[in-house]
């Protein structure tokens, strides 16, 4: 990942769940919107055999009772080694930022790390100053946020419920 951008948000969270739990449920980006209510779609254009591939993404950012779309589209690059999720986005307003979704084993849980490093739209004068004041703390931070806790919200609840015979079966 390349850091030291100009415009970088990191979202942190401690989640009671193990990585493998956490790691499945954010690398299963077609379920984020089954999940959180801010995402309108994700969508496939094309699937790598990682399990990434080319991804469209949309949600929204809520001020209140009003809630304001965004869109983007993502190279999406699954590391089940590391293990990672990385996204460069390649179309939208956002074209050009780097995602990273980090994971690291702790006590009684999982260390997981959501940056986003960015240069800014290319728009004179003003790019690097919306960039840094406007859409990566208020977009870009409001949505990161809701997902980093929506999702960790899931792999807690998965990682609680008791295991049947069936998930036994499945392992």
């Amino acid at each position: 990942m390349p850091v030291g951008r100009p415009m970088e948000t990191i979202d942190a969270r401690f989640v009671r769940a193990d990585v493998a739990t956490l790691f499945g449920i954010v690398r299963d980006v077609e379920h984020w919107p089954a999940h959180l209510a801010h995402y309108r779609f994700v969508r496939f254009r094309e699937r790598a055999s990682d399990g990434g591939g080319l991804v469209e993404m949309s949600a929204n950012r809520p001020f209140g009772v009003v809630h304001w779309p965004t869109w983007w589209l993502s190279e999406m690059t699954v590391d089940a080694d590391r293990p990672a999720v990385r996204f460069r986005h390649v179309g939208g307003v956002t074209t050009g930022m780097d995602v990273e979704w980090a994971f690291a084993p702790r006590d009684g849980g999982t260390q997981v790390n959501l940056l986003h490093a960015w240069d800014g739209p290319p728009w004179p004068l003003i790019g690097l100053f919306a960039a840094t004041q406007v859409i990566g703390p208020v977009f870009v931070h409001g949505i990161a946020e809701r997902t980093l806790a929506g999702l960790a919200a899931v792999a807690e609840a998965a990682g609680s419920r008791p295991s049947t015979r069936r998930d036994e079966a499945r392992a």
